[in-house]
């Protein structure tokens, strides 16, 4: 029997679950830290993946509930791009990675665990990390607390949003 340990999933398991979309109600709680949202822009905001594939994994995800990027409004496509490079600037001075996966699972048939409201998905990558895990040993190792990720890209990603 395999035990990763992930406490962070005990507050989803024993948590409330909202009735509507978790992107959209959760910035409309207005609680970012606890909810993980690291920067609101106009019309995307910036979080950390509840459920990581590694440590940093960051979504962009539209205020707008919609499940296609072909519904998705100019303006928004071109806010959740630069928010993708923010988080690429945010993660590369914070945790030195040496590539990054930047994506979208569109539809429960692609990995979508929330497929009617799309996000993009910035996972870094290092050279001889853990990707084989969830492949050959249906494990995921998460070696940083979500709380330790989120109060070290919330300075950094506050101050490159300033200078744009």
């Amino acid at each position: 029997m395999k035990r990763l340990w992930s406490p962070w999933r005990y507050r989803y398991i024993t948590g409330v679950k909202p009735s509507d979309c978790a992107f959209c109600q959760l910035p409309r709680e207005n609680n970012d830290k606890l909810n993980l949202v690291l920067h609101r822009g106009e019309r995307c905001y910036i979080m950390l993946n509840l459920y990581p594939y590694i440590n940093g994994h960051l979504m962009v995800i539209p205020y707008q509930h919609l499940d296609s990027p072909l519904s998705l409004p100019n303006a928004a496509l071109t806010e959740m791009m630069l928010l993708n490079n923010l988080c690429i600037s945010a993660l590369t001075e914070a945790m030195h990675p040496d590539g990054f996966n930047i994506g979208m699972n569109l539809g429960k048939s692609a990995g979508a665990g929330i497929k009617e409201h799309i996000h993009l998905h910035v996972v870094p990558r290092w050279t001889g990390d853990n990707n084989f895990m969830s492949v050959l040993g249906e494990t995921r190792v998460i070696s940083q607390s979500l709380d330790d990720c989120y109060n070290i890209l919330l300075p950094i990603i506050t101050r490159l949003s300033q200078k744009n």
